[in-house]
């Protein structure tokens, strides 16, 4: 999760969060957090863990990460983080994820997407490439880094940069 692309503090979206793993990490290292999940239990748990740290700055929210416009979720966030969600969305939907989290992100926000590539084949989840990555986000974000994984095979960091004076 560190990136010399995103800001040291500010606003996170940790999109998927689960049970909270990652949105309490940043939240340790001084942002503010919002976490969303599909999962109402995955949100509990969420909660729950956060009952038990005694962490302030972060909220878990249960959300359809393609329906982000909808939600009681305001931004702007500095950084958003993905890690396992966008590569379980239909590719019928991604483009309202995208327009979700555009809608979201400050000028300059860091978008770092941790996705499953077309090597891996596993069920319910959808190939990310770096075409379709480049021409989802093509008219609010830059694509500045690409990172292949080695273990797991098949996986990718995908780093994207808001553009700023787009709205």
């Amino acid at each position: 999760m560190e990136s010399d692309t995103a800001p040291s503090v500010g606003r996170a979206l940790d999109l998927g969060c689960g049970t909270g793993t990652n949105a309490l990490y940043l939240a340790r290292k001084g942002w503010q957090v919002v976490g969303v999940d599909y999962s109402n239990t995955a949100i509990e748990a969420a909660s729950e863990k956060l009952d038990g740290e005694g962490i302030s700055g972060v909220s878990f929210h249960r959300a359809d990460v393609t329906r982000l416009g909808r939600t009681v979720i305001e931004g702007p966030f500095d950084f958003i983080l993905d890690i396992g969600c966008f590569h379980g969305v239909g590719r019928m939907r991604r483009a309202s994820y995208a327009e979700g989290v555009a809608g979201l992100a400050a000028p300059g926000a860091v978008l770092m997407i941790f996705a499953w590539g077309p090597e891996a084949h596993l069920p319910w989840r959808h190939p990310t490439r770096e075409r379709g990555i480049r021409k989802l986000f093509a008219g609010t974000f830059e694509l500045v880094r690409i990172e292949l994984g080695k273990e797991p095979r098949g996986a990718a960091w995908f780093t994207l940069k808001r553009k700023a004076g787009i709205p």
